[in-house]
């Protein structure tokens, strides 16, 4: 039987290292079966999820360019189960020869080992919460901007339409005085029209005067003589009586609009 000059053999084993036969390498050992059964380095390395750079480092005996002790061992016995051969005079002889091989204890990792170290996986709770964390804050922010931006659109558009609106107490309706409407005095018939919004107005009394005329929002008293040639622009926004008498506008009122004349 041959022996490793560098291999230290132990004392009292119970599995003597002539397992392995006349191959005193675990990697040269498999490497011979896995010949044996005709396959092919790329079949093995798809059937065990291995790569084939370490599965030809295993067979090489290259430990250096292999993970620490504990992971190479794994490897050896899926690779021996694999080709259905015993893995505990491989492991064995595996142990025998490490470290004469490596000058390295069992327990060293190496830098250029094919297995680095990852991190934390991926679906651990720390790396779930920190994500959810992270969505819920965007969250607010989104929430907040688009806020802000509901409230600007509202100011702007409120400022806009308070300054399309005409001041209330403003108005540029023309009032015709009547002869002799200076005295105390009423002449002729009275109209009384009150309005709940701004709306142009056009009177004229059977005389051809024009009583009033433009854009109105305050209550307009006029007197004159009936029958009243009467047109409002917006009759929803105007109530109207004659000598005290309440006048109904909607008999009179198409699109909004009326125009009608109005007698006593």
């Amino acid at each position: 039987m041959e022996i490793n000059p560098n291999s230290q053999q132990p004392t009292g084993s119970s599995l003597p290292t002539s397992a392995l036969g006349n191959i005193q390498r675990p990697g040269e050992y498999l490497r011979q079966i896995r010949v044996a059964q005709n396959k092919d380095l790329g079949q093995v390395s798809s059937d065990l999820n291995m790569p084939v750079k370490t599965l030809t480092a295993l067979e090489q005996d290259d430990y250096k360019s292999l993970p620490e002790a504990t992971f190479i061992k794994g490897y050896y016995r899926s690779y021996a189960k694999y080709l259905n051969t015993d893995a505990t005079a491989i492991i064995q002889r595996f142990d025998e020869i490490y470290a004469n091989d490596t000058g390295l204890l069992p327990n060293h990792a190496l830098n250029n080992s094919p297995i680095k170290i990852m991190g934390k996986l991926p679906g651990s709770n720390s790396d779930r919460n920190k994500k959810w964390l992270k969505r819920a804050l965007l969250a607010v922010v989104i929430v907040a901007i688009v806020s802000l931006l509901v409230m600007g659109v509202q100011k702007w558009t409120s400022k806009k339409d308070d300054a399309d609106l005409p001041k209330v107490n403003q108005s540029n309706v023309e009032v015709l005085p009547m002869q002799g409407s200076a005295t105390s005095t009423t002449v002729g018939d009275q109209l009384v029209l009150n309005f709940n919004r701004p709306t142009s107005v056009h009177i004229v009394d059977a005389t051809g005067k024009v009583l009033a005329t433009g854009r109105q929002s305050s209550t307009l008293s006029l007197n004159g003589e009936s029958p009243f040639q009467i047109r409002l622009d917006d009759a929803t926004a105007v109530s109207l009586s004659l000598n005290q008498e309440q006048i109904s506008l909607s008999p009179y009122t198409v699109n909004g609009k009326a125009e009608f004349r109005l007698s006593r």
